[in-house]
């Protein structure tokens, strides 16, 4: 049963009209650029595909459709009873603020797990969002999303993956990063924004795009990322070839 006391409310401000922002918010090809990929159905009670990696898809519905301004995802007859409701505010000078409520957590210590990592999250897939409609909008991104779990806590996990990586662990904005762990699988660009235990980047290789590098909690346990955002006309070919070698390089680094 639903938790009515624990709901994420966040918000960012982003540039573009609102029938941009809508598109980047609502639809399958905006939303798999800066989040992760979609299928929507774009009309109320569509359906609605979220793809988290193998064997991790979420199917949900679209609840409300309410173009350019509100538009509501939710679980259909899903179990988890999660439900998205994004709104899109236009304000002077070419902005809109972007308004997120995410409800649904029920109660519990699995609960209070998934709300602390969602919390954090969002965090960096709105700023995602700003990235993609500052530098690439209109465009069309393709996602690697390779992650693993490392039995250590989020401190350790990060000073061991950006170790492992060969960069600074708190780097300034506007530094230079260059990766190239094995056999030519890297990149590089530059820091957008840093927090603790994460980092945002513009990706100018394997091909221009946005990127992120994190430690998250995950139940006692780290969930650590490598993700990248790529456009252009080898973004898919890079996808196929990268994610899996990342996945991989996760997996055979952790420090437990």
């Amino acid at each position: 049963m639903a938790d009515e006391r624990r709901t994420i409310h966040a918000e960012i401000e982003v540039p573009g009209t609102p029938e941009q922002v809508w598109e980047a918010i609502a639809t399958g090809p905006g939303i798999s650029s800066w989040y992760v990929p979609h299928a929507v159905e774009e009309r109320t009670d569509g359906a609605m595909l979220a793809s988290f990696g193998p064997g991790m898809d979420a199917p949900g519905r679209v609840a409300a459709w309410e173009p350019p301004e509100r538009v509501v995802f939710d679980g259909g007859d899903a179990d988890s009873g999660l439900a998205f409701e994004w709104s899109v505010e236009a304000r002077d000078g070419g902005t809109c603020i972007v308004r997120l409520v995410n409800s649904g957590f029920g109660s519990g210590e699995d609960w209070d797990d998934q709300y602390d990592a969602m919390e954090s999250g969002w965090a960096l897939f709105l700023f995602n969002l700003k990235l993609h409609l500052e530098h690439f909008a209109g465009r069309r991104a393709t996602a690697l999303l390779p992650m693993a779990s490392w039995s250590t806590d989020q401190d350790t996990a990060w000073t061991a993956l950006t170790n492992r990586l060969g960069i600074d662990p708190h780097p300034a904005v506007g530094a230079s990063i260059v990766v190239d762990p094995t056999d030519g699988l890297g990149f590089a660009g530059t820091v957008a924004a840093a927090g603790e235990r994460s980092i945002a980047m513009l990706l100018t290789e394997p091909a221009e795009g946005t990127g992120f590098i994190a430690a998250e909690s995950a139940g006692g346990e780290s969930s650590v990322s490598i993700w990248m955002y790529l456009y252009g006309e080898d973004r898919e070919a890079h996808a196929a070839r990268d994610t899996p070698r990342w996945t991989a390089w996760l997996g055979a680094n952790s420090p437990s």
